[in-house]
């Protein structure tokens, strides 16, 4: 009966999907580490908990060791350690190795979360991805660009989701970007190539190192796309049939990325682009489950419940591969610009088109804020037999469904 720590420095919903799919596998003792009280768990999950303790501050390893270590004096030895977030997990593997604990090491977790050193570790394996460069002083933007040419896009070096990310198309871009973040060596900032063409994402399982499963994804348009253009809602569409030779590219690539990375065990999610010349780039990598319902949508084109195959995993090292049985999608209810939500227009005839195809939404409240970003306040998920049903469908979602904002 192993003993299994979550940390979870927030209750978001997603992530306590997570949480309870390990808390219902059998023989799991589970304990939770949080920065949030235990009285915000739902009261049936609390009731599933061998243990909890809380911490000032939910990413710090050392206030996550110690935790570890209270944990301990009441569950007994700790087996596995895990969590969800892309910024839990350089301090997640510190913590299992001052433990002696198995999972992924400080190094490779290291290769996932900084995006520089993982585009550098790329590049040295012959692995297509961005020219970058991290840039510590104005000057090493500008010797950068000199090699790229514009558009350059800028990120946080540890970013996730697209947050803090800029697209720079002339000097005077560079100019206004460098006067109002000036990057420094305490501060740095990630200076890449600005890819174009198509974008997806590859979202696998490694076992003993090897690509056991995927599934794939097409973005439409781009994230970045959606944030530099507030009119544009965003959609992700997963295709039923992913063995086709249109997809051989990225899976040669893919499993080699992961293993000069790193990954031994574990579910990656990576995101590439499939340039204008049919080429594949490697954009990001997280060694974590991936965000935005994605695990939702796999769920349900795979007919399985990834939010307690992902816990099995980590706990067990064990998968059992599904079949792709459907195609799914989802489309992000966003409204233009920033502001509450005033009205909801469409809902009606999206209705009548597509409901057939809708196995999970989100609408949004009159009077909720929406968040910046390119999720939106909102989602309607599809899903249907035929991968062109549901591509027609997300675009008739965004068409008809708009969301007003005062």
């Amino acid at each position: 009966m192993p003993n299994v720590i979550f940390v979870v420095p927030f209750f978001m919903e997603t992530t306590l999907r997570f949480v309870e799919g390990a808390a219902l596998l059998p023989g799991v003792r589970l304990g939770v580490i949080s920065q949030d009280p235990s009285e915000k768990l739902p009261p049936v999950l609390r009731s599933r908990l061998a243990a909890h303790w809380r911490v000032a501050d939910g990413l710090d390893a050392q206030m996550i060791l110690d935790a570890v270590r209270t944990l301990q004096t009441r569950m007994g030895h700790v087996d596995r350690l895990i969590g969800t977030l892309e910024q839990l997990q350089v301090p997640l593997a510190e913590v299992r190795e001052a433990l002696g604990l198995p999972g992924v090491n400080v190094e490779t977790s290291r290769n996932f979360r900084d995006k520089a050193r993982m585009k550098s570790v790329l590049h040295a394996a012959g692995i297509p991805c961005a020219r970058h460069r991290l840039v510590e002083r104005a000057e090493q933007a500008h010797e950068l660009i000199a090699g790229t040419g514009y558009p350059v896009v800028v990120k946080p070096p540890a970013g996730a989701g697209a947050t803090g990310t800029y697209r720079l198309a002339n000097d005077a871009d560079l100019r206004r970007y460098l006067e109002r973040h000036a990057p420094r060596p305490w501060h740095p900032a990630l200076f890449e190539e600005f890819m174009t063409g198509e974008e997806h994402s590859f979202d696998s399982v490694v076992l003993d190192g090897r690509v056991v499963w995927h599934s794939i994804s097409r973005y439409t348009p781009t994230p970045l796309e959606v944030i530099e253009n507030p009119w544009m809602q965003w959609c992700v569409h997963l295709p039923r049939d992913i063995g086709t030779p249109e997809f051989d590219a990225i899976r040669a690539v893919a499993g080699r990325a992961l293993t000069v990375l790193g990954l031994e065990n574990g579910l990656a999610h990576m995101e590439w682009f499939r340039r204008p010349d049919g080429s594949v780039a490697i954009s990001e990598v997280g060694a974590r489950p991936p965000g935005a319902q994605f695990t939702s949508l796999i769920s349900y084109a795979c007919e399985m419940d990834f939010y307690q195959a992902w816990p099995r995993l980590m706990i067990y090292d064990e998968f059992r591969v599904p079949e792709r049985r459907w195609s799914t999608g989802a489309a992000y209810l966003r409204g233009q610009g920033h502001g509450r939500v005033r009205v909801i227009d469409g809902l009606d005839q999206a209705q009548r088109e597509i409901g057939a195809l809708v196995v999970e939404a989100r609408l949004p409240q009159i009077g909720e804020l929406q968040v910046a970003g390119y999720e939106g306040a909102g989602y309607v998920m599809l899903r249907h037999g035929q991968s062109d049903v549901v591509a027609r469908g997300l675009r008739r979602a965004v068409e008809l469904i708009q969301i007003r904002l005062d």
